[in-house]
């Protein structure tokens, strides 16, 4: 009994871990496959193909047939696809001019900003008179404010990783390398939007036909029509379709398989055991793998504003985090005095029954 206790606390969190340092080791072989000319557009096309034929046969001989499939839900899997692109595609340009670690520190306002669309939507109450409210309202808003920080302050180098003659102290290049960082850190702010957008679209849609993995495929499907469709219009360049090297090859392989079917796959299994501020929880833990990694590995320095913004993004989040958590405890709370209070009148209304007959 205490074994299969501890298996039940212990496998989610191994595979939770598991799933936050794939999604930043992702990220670090993208970033060195781009650094080495891979095509951000091109990218897409291919690790969603390949994901796609991955979840084929699970949509052919798998998948409930018993769930139908209407042309307003393909009609909503090509919205989800629609958005699922135009991020990947703005997350890979944001990545280019960015690095990893600030690509994971801003994963964690992805919550916040579903939060603030479920409000907008009123999919989500906010009754500022209620202490849970308040945190999650205040949680937002240092979050964001921890992502602005990151994005337009760099500070003093706390932590180098290359040698002192790779340094830019040429002014103009100093000044290319902020702005480049700038525009990277504003490209992953409108990808956190975009994911949000497609969570609460995602969201809905699960609702009405729940059968995730046949979601997913549909998803990669359409994403990798339409960004061939608009890699075909952008990129003229035949050469641009070639991979060249192997960290291109690893980076498409990884991602289809790592990235569109197993974290998905981990993602949703712990949602149904442990639930989503379980999820959410591990967010942060990716900020110190991606320092970790890309300073190992891509020489990447670390810089004083990374860290502060880092922390205060994280701060936002478990104070969200905790807001929502304690809303749902209360939600179970009234649920169960209400079947207890429930069970305690019936006795009374049978008794009621009995005298009357």
């Amino acid at each position: 009994m205490a074994l299969a206790s501890w298996l039940q606390n212990t496998i989610p969190f191994v595979a939770m871990v598991t799933v936050e340092c794939t999604d930043v080791g992702l990220s670090v072989i993208s970033k060195a496959a781009l650094t080495k000319g891979m095509n951000k557009f091109v990218s897409v096309v291919y690790y969603n193909a390949l994901g796609t034929l991955i979840l084929l046969p699970y949509f052919l001989f798998r998948r409930n047939k018993g769930a139908s499939l209407t042309w307003s839900l393909i009609w909503r899997f090509f919205l989800l696809g629609l958005i699922g692109s135009s991020g990947q595609i703005i997350y890979f340009t944001g990545l280019k001019f960015s690095s990893p670690t600030l690509s994971s520190a801003m994963a964690n306002l992805i919550p916040i900003y579903t939060f603030l669309l479920a409000v907008i939507f009123r999919i989500e109450k906010l009754d500022l008179r209620r202490s849970t409210s308040q945190a999650k309202t205040l949680g937002a808003i240092v979050a964001v404010t921890g992502a602005f920080m990151i994005t337009l302050y760099r500070g003093p180098l706390v932590l180098m990783a290359s040698s002192t003659s790779d340094s830019p102290d040429h002014p103009k290049l100093l000044f290319s390398q902020q702005s480049e960082w700038l525009i990277g850190g504003l490209l992953l702010v409108l990808v956190c939007i975009s994911s949000a957008i497609w969570n609460v679209a995602q969201a809905a849609t699960i609702r009405e036909y729940p059968e995730e993995m046949t979601v997913v495929f549909f998803y990669t499907f359409f994403i990798t029509i339409q960004a061939l469709c608009f890699s075909v219009i952008v990129e003229n360049d035949i050469d641009a379709w070639k991979l060249t090297t192997g960290v291109e090859i690893m980076a498409i392989v990884c991602t289809a398989i790592f990235g569109s079917v197993f974290r998905i796959g981990i993602h949703t299994w712990c949602l149904r055991k442990k639930g989503p501020v379980y999820v959410a929880m591990f967010k942060p833990l990716g900020m110190a793998v991606a320092v970790v990694l890309t300073v190992i590995f891509l020489g990447y320095d670390l810089y004083l504003g990374s860290v502060i913004g880092s922390i205060v993004i994280a701060l936002g989040f478990y104070t969200v985090m905790w807001g929502q958590m304690i809303e749902e405890d209360l939600v179970r709370n009234n649920e169960d005095c209400s079947l207890i209070s429930a069970g305690q009148r019936t006795p009374l209304l049978q008794r009621r029954c009995t005298e009357d007959a």
